[in-house]
């Protein structure tokens, strides 16, 4: 099986690589024996400023703090290309999806004082706010899995990320865009999925319990006594004079101003002066100049996942709207990122250690952002060793002999429905345990070696934690990280999937090659007529369909800029989109009929051009029917 499993990933990653364009180059940098942190902050700034010249990115703010206070902060490069305006550590940056920390923050302060329970249904608390889930009756949805990703909600579809009220709109008229997507995929409080939405139907929570707008609360509560006070969720006046514009990846193109039709999770402006007191607020647990504001239970229990088969598991993870990760020597940070169209933003800190870090940029662009990150988190732990990993644990017995886990396994979940049938394909792996550890052979992709820490978790070679653990559940048998969860699958499936896949993407190499042979005998005319030429050109009006929604898709004409905007409101764009999901439907539909009912005239076509078009338009079908359950058949992101 490895033999095979080897084999595989040269195909796969021959076939699959078009559905699998990812600037994978982005976080990647250098070796890490090759790297040397900067010696001090002038180094670390003329770094900084060597990042954003190399990728085009026009400025950035960032902030060093431990306990005692901010000990260093910059701002680097422009905030207005234009006018040649310096960025400023007191320029205000979007800061993103950092937004929800304050969201976590508000829920554990109505907990504390006893006015709301993390463990509450929803239901009870929000009634006029709509979401389906099937399970509700013995599996509701909580409090808790708004913040902790557990919902099983799909992610806000472009609709909503596209909405651009100035208004703005209240929080209750934002949640009415799209309740579509809330509806739980999975049964609550299982597996973990990042969404948007989760967070800011936390935060009408917030307005219904204190009888506050959101974010006149968090200023109340959190901005005046944590230190933030240009720190704004709106496009005023006076935040209007300190924001920086933010740019496409030319770096001179800025992009106008968009209102969050969620703003409690994504629109929150800040600077890297009012986020360094931020993290100085987390490093003291909870404490400010102005007095304790959260005690240190609280903001342990923002740092601690309970709800996901992973937290089940022990596993660290994501916890309120705060997360865990760990640098390339092995030290482990908590936080949250933050990214939208033309930004980047980065807050993390080490409790124990008691320093922290943020930054944010004006461009999204992914290599400048790991760089940035890479700099900036191993200048704070350059004078620690490096962490001590725990040594190898045996693996237990029944595992190995029985090799119940060993096997194929399958994402058991998507962060957006619209995109299922792509991770179904390029997330496909096939594990194996070891007496010492288990394999994870990803297809295509990289071969993932975890060290066991007990008979059922592994930590990855870089992480003294575990990072994984394999467990039984009632959704089945399950690889499970802290924010992901493979299923096991059997190989039949496994297998089909594969070879299914590369057939469709030989065929749709095939189509265009093959139709260049009978394409230019037909214009040249060396034959009297091309026989039952419609057998033969309706597989290629069917490829000219899917390669035209290809060629539309963001990822690859927009590299996903502006594709939120673009396909998330009826455009050229997205109608061509759906158009193009339904000609390929029809072209292929009409392909099989045509061959099939050429059955009996076959022989009039060379056998090898007869037999082509049939299998091709068998598999187009197949493709057909694999991308209407995934929802791409007709996609319209504005409805």
């Amino acid at each position: 099986m490895a033999e095979k499993a080897t084999l595989l990933r040269a195909l796969c990653a021959v076939c699959i690589c078009a559905l699998s364009i990812l600037d994978a180059k982005a976080l990647a940098g250098p070796p890490d024996g090759s790297f040397v942190p900067a010696k001090d902050t002038a180094e670390l700034e003329a770094r900084l400023g060597k990042i954003l010249k190399d990728n085009n990115v026009p400025g950035m703010a960032a902030a060093i703090a431990d306990r005692d206070g901010i000990v260093w902060t910059a701002g680097i490069g422009l905030a207005d290309v234009a006018a040649r305006t310096p960025a400023t550590p007191d320029t205000l940056f979007r800061v993103a999806s950092i937004s929800k920390t304050f969201v976590a923050l508000a829920v554990l302060k109505l907990t504390e004082e006893g006015r709301l329970d993390l463990d509450a249904p929803v239901k009870s608390l929000v009634p006029e706010v709509a979401f389906t889930n099937r399970w509700e009756a013995t599996d509701p949805v909580r409090v808790v899995h708004l913040l902790e990703h557990t919902t099983g909600w799909d992610d806000v579809h472009p609709k909503a990320s596209a909405h651009d009220d100035p208004r703005p709109v209240t929080l209750a008229e934002g949640l009415a865009v799209d309740p579509e997507s809330r509806t739980s995929r999975w049964r609550p409080g299982t597996f973990f999925s990042y969404c948007n939405s989760g967070p800011a139907v936390a935060a009408a929570i917030v307005e219904k319990v204190t009888g506050k707008r959101f974010e006149d609360y968090v200023q109340q509560s959190f901005f005046g006594r944590i230190g933030m006070p240009t720190a704004d969720y709106f496009y005023s006046e006076r935040t209007r004079a300190l924001l920086t514009n933010l740019y496409h990846r030319d770096g001179r193109t800025p992009y106008p101003y968009q209102h969050h039709a969620l703003r409690p999770s994504g629109a929150l402006n800040a600077s890297a002066r009012e986020m360094g007191a931020t993290l100085r607020f987390f490093l003291r647990r909870g404490e400010t100049d102005a007095g304790k504001i959260l005690a240190e239970r609280s903001i342990q229990r923002m740092e601690t996942p309970v709800s996901s088969y992973g937290a089940k598991a022990g596993l660290t993870g994501s916890g309120l709207a705060n997360s865990a990760w760990s640098d390339r020597r092995g030290f482990s940070w908590r936080g949250h990122t933050g990214a939208r169209d033309g930004a980047g933003a980065d807050l993390a800190y080490r409790p124990e250690q008691g320093v922290g870090y943020f930054f944010a940029i004006n461009a999204g662009n992914g290599r400048a952002f790991g760089d940035i990150r890479r700099e900036l988190s191993a200048y704070l732990t350059k004078a620690l060793a490096d962490p001590a990993f725990p040594p190898a644990a045996a693996v237990a017995p029944d595992l190995l002999g029985a090799h119940v886990y060993d096997g194929w396994y399958a994402p058991a979940t998507t962060q957006l429905q619209s995109l299922a049938w792509q991770e179904r394909l390029r997330g496909l792996a096939h594990l194996t345990v070891r007496k010492d550890g288990l394999t994870m052979s990803l297809l295509p992709g990289p071969v993932l070696n975890f060290v066991a820490v007990d008979q059922t978790h592994f930590r990855h070679e870089k992480n003294a934690v575990p990072t994984v653990a394999l467990m039984d559940t009632p959704d089945g048998r399950l690889y499970a990280g802290s924010e992901l969860a493979l299923v096991k699958i059997s190989a039949v499936q496994a297998w089909a999937q594969i070879v299914l896949t590369i057939l469709v993407l030989l065929a749709l190499v095939s189509v265009p090659l093959f139709a260049l042979v009978w394409g230019v005998r037909w214009m040249l005319r060396r034959t009297r007529a091309v026989p039952m030429l419609h057998v033969r050109a309706l597989p290629l009006c069917a490829w000219l369909s899917f390669a035209g929604g290809t060629l539309v898709a963001p990822g690859v004409v927009f590299f996903q800029e502006d594709a939120a905007v673009t396909f998330g409101r009826m455009t050229a764009w997205s109608v061509a989109l759906a158009a193009a999901g339904w000609a390929f439907a029809a072209f292929s539909v009409a392909s099989l009929v045509a061959a099939l009912r050429a059955w009996k005239r076959r022989k009039t076509m060379n056998p090898f051009a007869y037999h082509h078009s049939l299998a091709v338009a068998v598999l187009f079908v197949v493709a057909v029917v694999y991308l209407a359950w995934g929802g791409v058949i007709g996609y319209r992101g504005w409805a």
